[in-house]
């Protein structure tokens, strides 16, 4: 990185910015950030918290690129309070 790159100021964001940027809780992104999986958060003042915007970009970018591993269904069968029933059971005749 050559001396100019080094100190070309960066444009950061606040929260209300990242917000709009990317609709997700707060305490997501703050999870997210914990496991490494967001850009991390850094203080310009003790009240001022800011996210750098190309960290940002790069990252909606790539989630954009890569699809998401959806959850798996849960298997309500074995469920404890209401349980479904079988589904092969004979319904009664009317």
């Amino acid at each position: 990185m050559t001396r100019i790159e080094h100190l070309k100021i960066r444009r950061t964001i606040r929260r209300q910015q990242l917000r709009e940027m990317v609709p997700l809780a707060d305490s997501t992104i703050y999870e997210m950030e914990q496991r490494g999986e967001f850009p991390r958060r850094f203080a310009l003042s003790p009240r001022c918290i800011v996210w750098d915007l190309a960290e940002v970009e790069a990252w909606l970018m790539a989630r954009r690129a890569a699809p998401i591993r959806r959850a798996k269904h849960p298997d309500v069968s074995k469920r404890k309070s209401r349980p479904i029933k079988e589904r092969d059971q004979a319904r009664p005749a009317t």
